[in-house]
């Protein structure tokens, strides 16, 4: 298994509603990462049709039902020509619609030999409920770096027992689009991730949007994260924090990792293939406990 990889985070303005104005930024944005070595590219949540909520219309004439999409479909085929094409994997997020008609906030995973697969958002803040449905499973998709965990937004920032769950499956590396608007504070984000990523000895490749779609001011802010030289402090390989100065400008960030950095004494022993620290067992038993009661119930 390789350890040595270049992973690139784009922070991107996507045009509402514009879907094949933001595909070919997309597929560009991959074509321009892979000249540059990159392995693995990381665009936003709901790159392909922007993010805010359209709650001028109702039901299927909402943006996001309109333009949401199959997975394999249109545009994540053409991608996945892209980086079949070039050798690389990319993550993106849109609105996928399933077999049942239900629409998604998802991310799809493309690569060398195609698309890869999908993660639905399991949670869903403020006005996502109007046109996403939750999304229930996990995603890993392989690699010659061994697997990536994708996960969306709040899912990471909020719910650590995806991260967890993730890197207790062997993933190194999360692939996490977001979409964080100026209504959440840069610091609050840059606070998870840093902890995130130290206290479960992993790397994380996050990517923001930016600009303004209807309402929402989004803050960029697009890094890879990751364990550094002195475990248990995290190093930015990558891009910056949210909040730092030019974070909100539309760029492709690119940096190299070494994914062995996960196997430094300290923190590994939790995830360690002997007698591990962490203890899926016993959360099994709070969390099945937790599940019979009514409220949890859907």
């Amino acid at each position: 298994m390789k350890d040595i990889m270049n992973v690139a985070v784009v922070t991107y303005e996507p045009r509402w509603g514009d879907k094949e104005r933001n595909l070919n930024r997309i597929i560009g944005y991959i074509e321009c990462a892979a000249a540059r070595g990159a392995n693995l590219v990381v665009l936003p949540e709901t790159a392909l049709t922007g993010y805010d909520a359209d709650l001028t219309h109702e039901g299927d004439e909402r943006m996001h039902y309109r333009l949401a999409e199959p997975i394999p479909g249109p545009s994540t085929e053409a991608v996945a020509e892209a980086t079949h094409r070039l050798g690389v994997y990319a993550v993106f997020g849109l609105a996928e619609r399933s077999e049942d008609g239900t629409v998604y906030n998802a991310a799809v995973a493309c690569g060398p030999d195609g698309v890869l697969g999908r993660y639905r958002k399991m949670h869903l803040p403020a006005d996502e409920p109007t046109w996403a449905g939750r999304g229930d499973e996990p995603f890993m998709f392989g690699t010659p770096w061994g697997p990536v965990g994708v996960s969306i937004c709040y899912d990471t920032f909020v719910f650590s027992e995806v991260m967890r769950y993730y890197r207790a499956s062997g993933c190194r590396i999360i692939a996490n689009p977001f979409a964080v608007n100026t209504g959440v504070t840069a610091r609050n984000i840059k606070d998870s991730l840093e902890y995130l990523a130290a206290n479960n000895d992993v790397f994380i490749a996050s990517a923001n949007c930016t600009g303004c779609a209807i309402t929402d001011d989004f803050v960029g802010g697009s890094s890879v994260i990751g364990p550094g030289k002195n475990v248990p402090a995290v190093h930015y390989y990558a891009g910056g924090p949210c909040g730092a100065p030019g974070s909100d400008e539309q760029e492709l960030h690119l940096g190299t990792i070494d994914l062995s950095y996960v196997d430094k004494p300290f923190l590994a022993k939790q995830w360690a293939e002997e007698n591990p620290d962490f203890r899926p067992d016993i959360y099994a038993r709070w969390y099945a406990e937790l599940a019979d009661r009514e409220r949890f119930k859907r």
